[in-house]
């Protein structure tokens, strides 16, 4: 475990270290670095891999402002300054894709390739907006356990999972946690810039996906350039690679092999 600063940011970083491609995992929203667990166990070796907390999440330590995902775009590429790495595969789950598609645009000479899990390039449509807002309202009010049952269900869907996550948010400030949700709200549509993306990329996307349906992956599949394949994981919610690593691993690992 060691910390990096960046941007006025301390940013908590896991590097396996070695000579292989790098490979830097990106979580999702309320999520942090530990999501990648199965994918860094599975991959350490073949590739060095680096997994971060991005603001406002696990132990990342920050100004705690609100944010967009352009900064935590601006956040990956200073990331890869300070490890020295010129140039690096993104791998990113839905937030974590957001800022990784948008490092791409920043500086695309920099991406060797992308992995996009349950991620998308659109803005929240005004039902989600205001189902995020009331979630960012009950952290706030009454923390975690207020919104636990009902969102770790949308987030993972896999009842031995949800005590894990559930401890680290109450590890969590309340306000820092709405906070996090507040800028998951923020997110800006660049669908037409996908053509301007040219690495290969991957696109894996959970069936029962209900916070970014599947419609939403395909769409990205279809849009993005070099995309080289569409995983659909049946009966799979919003974090396949956490909660089906034996279907989500395999394929991200013949990618990277190939791409990285």
């Amino acid at each position: 475990m060691s910390f990096v600063t960046v941007n006025n940011a301390r940013f908590h970083v896991e590097d396996s270290g070695g000579d292989g491609p790098v490979v830097v995992f990106s979580h999702g929203n309320l999520m942090d670095g530990d999501m990648w667990a199965p994918q860094v166990e599975a991959l350490s070796g073949a590739f060095r891999c680096v997994v971060w907390d991005e603001r406002l999440h696990g132990r990342t330590e920050d100004d705690g402002r609100v944010h967009t995902y352009w900064d935590s775009a601006d956040d990956l590429l200073g990331l890869l300054d300070r490890l020295d790495v010129p140039r690096a595969a993104l791998v990113g789950h839905s937030q974590g894709g957001f800022l990784s598609l948008r490092a791409a645009l920043r500086a695309p000479e920099r991406v060797t390739a992308l992995g996009l899990v349950d991620t998308a390039a659109v803005a929240w449509p005004f039902e989600a907006l205001a189902q995020m807002r009331g979630v960012a309202e009950a952290f706030r009010a009454a923390g975690p356990e207020a919104v636990a049952p009902e969102l770790l269900g949308l987030l993972l869907g896999k009842p031995a999972l949800h005590e894990q996550w559930l401890a680290k948010w109450q590890d969590q400030p309340r306000d820092r946690l709405a906070d996090a949700v507040t800028v998951l709200m923020g997110v800006d549509d660049i669908t037409a810039r996908l053509a301007e993306i040219t690495a290969p990329a991957l696109v894996v996307h959970g069936t029962a996906d209900r916070p970014i349906p599947l419609a939403l992956g395909r769409l990205l599949h279809q849009a993005l350039p070099g995309a080289v394949g569409l995983v659909e994981i049946p009966d799979a919610g919003h974090t396949p690679s956490l909660t089906h690593p034996a279907e989500v691993t395999p394929r991200l690992a013949e990618f990277l092999h190939r791409h990285a």
